[in-house]
């Protein structure tokens, strides 16, 4: 270390000198190491990141519904489930595919073969609502792929969305039969938006269990007042 003293001058409010005070030259002149130092901490954050790219920022929250003055309960049963399809959709997009098989034991689905139970699904309540023959693709037992599950998964949602679409106060309340037993035809959409919404929760455990963020709980997945 250099031990070079430089003398500093104090002076009093009157201005004469009172004291000389010596103090290292180090605590005045920076060592030559210490500003490379420096610059390598406030840079390298900057250039990890530029590595690793910008990660890209959140989807702005939906606005939220609001309830129309005819037709009030299907239409917000409507928007309710175009909710669960954007988030059923998004489960499968961010789910790598070689997770696709992955199954936490041999009793249960694996998370391709859920996507697939859930489309199958859609098409059976939904052609009762629409009072129409079930299609029955079979897509559980014939789709495995992340491309083709996403893409029967896509197909079921808009056959469905006829039937919520076209949903009003009278038709939503004409009887037709489920499980053997009478319903309402808006009944039916119940059920269809509860049986996907369970197994949402059975995707959210599995995303979670190969460290994936569920979409439900990413930012700006829950719709907010208009300000």
């Amino acid at each position: 270390m250099d031990q070079t003293l430089k003398a500093v001058e104090e002076k009093t409010h009157s201005g004469q000198k009172e004291k000389n005070v010596q103090v290292p030259i180090d605590v005045i002149r920076p060592s030559r190491t210490f500003l490379p130092v420096l610059l390598i901490c406030l840079l390298a954050p900057a250039a990890a990141a530029f590595a690793q790219g910008t990660p890209t920022p959140p989807a702005p929250p939906p606005p939220a519904f609001t309830l129309p003055k005819e037709n009030a309960v299907p239409a917000w049963h409507k928007y309710m489930y175009t909710r669960l399809q954007t988030i059923l959709l998004r489960s499968a997009e961010k789910m790598p595919e070689e997770n696709y098989g992955f199954k936490p034991t041999d009793a249960v689905r694996s998370f391709g073969q859920i996507l697939g139970h859930v489309a199958d699904a859609q098409y059976g309540f939904c052609s009762i609502a629409l009072g129409e023959k079930n299609p029955a693709p079979k897509i559980e037992q014939s789709k495995t792929s992340k491309a083709d599950l996403t893409a029967a998964l896509k197909d079921a949602f808009a056959y469905c969305d006829k039937a919520y679409g076209g949903m009003t106060d009278a038709s939503g309340a004409q009887p037709v039969k489920l499980f053997g037993s009478d319903a309402p035809r808006l009944g039916v959409l119940i059920v269809n938006t509860a049986h996907t919404l369970e197994h949402y929760g059975n995707l959210v455990t599995y995303m979670r269990l190969k460290n994936v963020v569920p979409p439900s709980s990413e930012e700006g997945a829950m719709p907010r007042p208009k300000q």
